[in-house]
């Protein structure tokens, strides 16, 4: 008993957009959208311009944020949650399941395997972040949440946007919440807005990142996986390396599992 209660509870905590999944899991949802006749097609452009600011954000104004965040989710406002949820749940299966990197979702199911609980943490909307956590088999998600009365989606955010800064403190809360030693964590993501979320762990890593984050986890020594160079081999056939590049998850999985060994022995 002495030797589990010494045991850190240790969590993963995973970006969606080009860390888990290739592209914006809320342009994915606006086509989905679109097919139903729900959006029009100036809404659908609008959704790419809006994920383009958001992504390229590096020290935004949460106000601002916040406002380009609710014109993203105006189709939701009086909708059921029930509707919201079987919206994603539908559009998921229909255009994003097959969006996954394989290699980042091996991470994934690599420290789930180890007992870990694995996060995912993203600017989506709540319910889409918690239909691909559940359709991953991972332990939950940090998402953006709108606003419900009487079951009806208003139109605002409840809170601010789950981005930069605001993942960081939601890891913590969470952790505080449900007593995961961050210290011996891990956290994955693309992008250099998330260097907060990155540097609440021990175990940073950056997955296919911008230039930004790559120039920042080099001159701190994380990790880097790069899993785009396994889906040009896969899709165009390029030769060059590619069995070496195709081992890259599972040898990322195993360097976590030896990593996960070193902890619990020392």
């Amino acid at each position: 008993m002495g030797e589990d209660l010494a045991t850190p509870k240790i969590a993963a905590f995973f970006d969606i957009d080009n860390t888990i999944m290739r592209g914006a899991s809320i342009y994915h949802l606006a086509r989905g959208l679109f097919s139903r006749k729900i959006l029009t097609a100036s809404d659908l452009a609008n959704y790419a311009f809006t994920q383009g600011k958001f992504l390229v954000s590096g020290s935004e104004n949460m106000n601002d944020m916040a406002r380009i965040t609710e014109n993203a989710l105006a189709f939701a406002k009086d909708r059921t949650v029930e509707e919201m949820n079987e919206l994603c749940a539908e559009i998921y299966d229909e255009l994003m399941a097959d969006k996954m990197w394989p290699g980042t979702v091996q991470l994934a199911h690599t420290h789930r395997a180890a007992g870990h609980e694995v996060w995912l943490v993203s600017a989506a909307p709540i319910e889409l972040a918690n239909i691909i956590s559940s359709r991953l088999g991972l332990s939950g998600a940090i998402a953006t949440v709108s606003e419900v009365v009487h079951g009806r989606y208003t139109g605002h955010l409840k809170s601010a946007p789950m981005h930069g800064m605001e993942k960081a403190i939601a890891v913590e809360q969470l952790a505080q919440d449900r007593g995961i030693d961050l210290s011996h964590s891990f956290a994955y993501s693309d992008s250099s807005n998330d260097i907060p979320l990155l540097s609440t762990v021990g175990n940073p890593i950056a997955i296919n990142p911008d230039s930004g984050l790559k120039s920042y986890a080099v001159e701190h020594e994380w990790p880097v996986h790069d899993f785009r160079r396994q889906h040009l081999v896969k899709r165009y056939g390029l030769p060059a390396g590619a069995f070496g590049v195709a081992l890259a998850g599972a040898a990322a999985g195993l360097a976590i599992a030896a990593l996960v060994k070193d902890r619990r022995e020392q």
